[in-house]
């Protein structure tokens, strides 16, 4: 059996020793989202023999990452295969990217069944492209940014400390009023996950901004690395009623990311449409698909996800 454990604060420098190292591009990695977000997944992990494993749950079903490390990679699925086995549990994989889909099938072929769901692929950006908006493409959004800084010529930026936590929490509560976004379960949960990222926001890691304008807050975002190379926003809120606070708000957290990071992940759009619309306006270099992997000895219909 493998020792699995649930994440803590505490285990932030252990799981990003990992994360950090590797290759894997996708969202789900992050250290803050991992830990914001147990209270849905209840996520736990475990070091074996090399690799970091996760398991989490979705709903009554037992599910499990692609393990992340050096070594025997074949022996590691195994192990997790044989720990779901051992909760009667069927064994899936969730968020496995298309890269990752290709050294499942080098290593163990024609033993999974891939579902992909465009929902939940990632969207992936060039950190220059959103920091300089330079070229044909991102017309409209300068276009937007200009028009904010003609309207609120006093506009500034700041990064997002302690004492400015509060300013936060209260623009994302209007955010929600204005959004009702209590009244669906998604918005309701990423709210509880946005809440707790903020409250623990040194603990996680995390980095933000925050926009004035007329001596007002009326944006904020942040986010943490994801690997070596990428870099992950989980969150960007803004007042609606300002036009072009988003593009405005974007651009500047942009500049601000450090130049070691070539890639930005603004993760993945829910099959919102208008989110969708959004993100494909930023021009991304990648839209990383990411899968459900289950064994193929079991079928997928008794799969409840």
């Amino acid at each position: 059996m493998i020792d699995f454990k649930n994440i803590t604060l505490q285990d932030k420098e252990t799981i990003m020793s990992y994360t950090m190292k590797s290759d894997r591009r996708n969202c789900d990695l992050s250290f803050s989202n991992l830990c914001s977000w147990r209270f849905i997944y209840h996520t736990q992990f475990a070091i074996v023999d090399g690799f970091l494993l996760f398991r989490f749950w979705v709903d009554t079903e037992v599910a499990y990452m692609m393990p992340i490390g050096e070594g025997d990679l074949k022996a590691a699925i195994e192990m997790l295969i044989n720990d779901a086995h051992s909760q009667n549990k069927h064994f899936c994989m969730l968020g496995v990217s298309s890269f990752m889909k290709q050294d499942l099938e080098n290593i163990m072929p024609d033993r999974f069944i891939f579902t992909d769901d465009r929902d939940y692929a990632d969207y992936i950006y060039l950190r220059t492209d959103l920091s300089t908006l330079i070229g044909k493409k991102y017309q409209p959004k300068r276009n937007h940014i200009n028009k904010f800084k003609n309207t609120y010529p006093d506009y500034s930026y700041s990064p997002i400390t302690p004492d400015r936590i509060k300013e936060c929490l209260e623009l994302e509560a209007e955010w929600c009023r204005v959004n009702n976004c209590d009244q669906e379960e998604g918005t309701g949960n990423e709210r509880e996950a946005l809440i707790y990222a903020l409250n623990h926001f040194e603990e996680l890691g995390l980095t933000g901004g925050m926009l004035y304008a007329n001596n007002k807050i009326v944006a904020f975002t942040f986010g943490m690395p994801i690997n070596h190379e990428m870099f992950g926003v989980h969150v960007e809120k803004a007042d609606t009623n300002i036009d072009g606070a988003y593009a405005m708000i974007n651009q500047e957290f942009a500049k601000h990311i450090p130049e070691q990071f070539t890639y930005v992940n603004r993760e993945e759009d829910l099959g919102i449409e208008g989110l969708r619309r959004a993100k494909l306006s930023y021009q991304p270099v990648l839209i990383l698909e990411k899968y459900m992997a289950c064994l193929k000895d079991h079928p997928m219909d008794m799969i409840k996800w």
